[in-house]
């Protein structure tokens, strides 16, 4: 019994040593070795099965696998070089005045001249692109007007002296032309931005020098005024004073829009700035160096979306455009157009609304004539009218209530 315990217990012992022996071997071999057990198990036939593939889920996926880069540089390395600073001086004429506490002597003699007049030196601060090899810088018109002496500085460092080859106060561009060698292009991007695209806002804001911003564009086509002729780009990319002329780029580096405007948080609005498209300011570029002004065609009325009420209950009069006022002697005034009329084709082609229509006036020649379509209270009419230059947007301004 003892001896046959004895044996048990050997037995016991040695497969023990045995197990902690394979165990520290295999310890030693994972080490050396980590893919040693997935490979053991591929050679036996015991791989397991490829995990599922997790749940969808709403986090957007890191740069690299969706494609979007991780920098700008390189966009911005491509767009910088063609953005100027722009500084246009002017001299103004001040006359010192007295003013009277007393509101009695204040209503009686108002401001009373003392003294000579002065006169002071004033600075306006923008930015520019530069179009062209031959020295063509566009800006914005209100970055330079009434200046009398503008300069430009290239990125490089260099400052050269601007004249004004001709401006359009309606999209307010203005056409700049500088004398300097081995200028910087700016590239042109070949397809129209969408809402969603990532852009950069270059320029120089408050005078600090070239400063790069970053957004998306928040939406196309978007209508000002009724008055403007061309639609804007709406951005959140951060646009401040001085920044207006400079390039609006996507990512690329290849330009998109001319910044212009924004809305300031005075109006309780952030994030949201406006800029020309490129192919509105290539267009404004090219005839003002051609002939010094824009051609735009003009009807003379003024309209917006057709109202719900407006149509007669007639589906088709939905996709024109309702006429709110008429300027008086204007082609659609002596054409019989109406306040009210509902207008539904133009030359034969259907009015989709009123941005369509916007772009198909202003391509109109002068002199060209017009076959217009609509509705009137509900009947249809038909009148044809003659196109016109159109009048300056000042003076569209000023007649607003016809």
């Amino acid at each position: 019994m003892a001896r046959r315990m004895n044996r048990l217990l050997s037995a016991t012992a040695f497969t023990v040593r045995f197990i902690v022996i394979g165990l520290a071997l295999a310890f030693v071999i994972a080490l050396v070795w980590p893919q040693s057990g997935s490979a053991l198990r591929q050679k036996l036939g015991l791989a397991p099965s490829a995990p599922a593939a997790p749940a969808s889920t709403t986090h957007a996926m890191p740069p690299a696998a969706t494609g979007a880069p991780v920098s700008y540089a390189s966009a911005v390395d491509r767009a910088a070089p063609s953005v100027v600073n722009i500084y246009a001086n002017r001299v103004v004429t001040e006359q010192p005045v007295q003013r009277f506490n007393d509101p009695v002597m204040q209503q009686l003699l108002g401001e009373v001249p003392i003294g000579p007049a002065q006169r002071k030196r004033e600075q306006n601060l923008g930015s520019g692109v530069i179009f062209s090899s031959k020295g063509y810088v566009l800006t914005n018109n209100h970055v330079i007007a009434g200046a009398q002496n503008i300069q430009v500085l290239l990125y490089d460092g260099r400052v050269a002296q601007a004249s004004v080859v001709g401006a359009d106060p309606d999209t307010d561009l203005a056409v700049l032309r500088i004398h300097a060698t081995d200028l910087p292009v700016i590239h042109i991007a070949r397809h129209p931005p969408r809402v969603g695209d990532v852009v950069l806002a270059i320029g120089n804001p408050f005078g600090i020098g070239q400063t790069v911003t970053m957004g998306i564009i928040s939406a196309t086509r978007r209508q000002l005024s009724s008055y403007s002729p061309d639609a804007f780009i709406q951005t959140d990319a951060a646009i401040n004073f001085g920044n207006s002329g400079g390039a609006l780029v996507n990512s690329n580096g290849n330009l998109v829009g001319i910044n212009t405007a924004l809305l300031g948080r005075a109006s309780g609005a952030e994030g949201i700035g406006f800029a020309i498209p490129v192919t509105t300011a290539k267009n404004v570029l090219d005839q003002i160096v051609a002939r010094g002004y824009v051609v735009r065609g003009w009807l003379g009325i003024a309209y917006t979306s057709v109202p719900v009420n407006a149509n007669s209950g007639l589906p088709a009069a939905a996709r024109g455009v309702w006429v709110t006022a008429v300027y008086p002697g204007s082609p659609a005034a002596q054409a019989g157009i109406q306040p009210g009329d509902v207008l539904l084709r133009m030359n034969g082609k259907g009015i989709n609304g009123p941005t369509s229509l916007r772009d198909d006036e202003t391509a109109l020649k002068p002199g060209a004539q017009v076959h217009i379509s609509g509705l009137r209270a509900g009947t249809p009419f038909n009148t044809t009218l003659t196109v016109v230059q159109r009048p300056p947007l000042s003076v569209l301004g000023a007649r607003s209530s016809p």
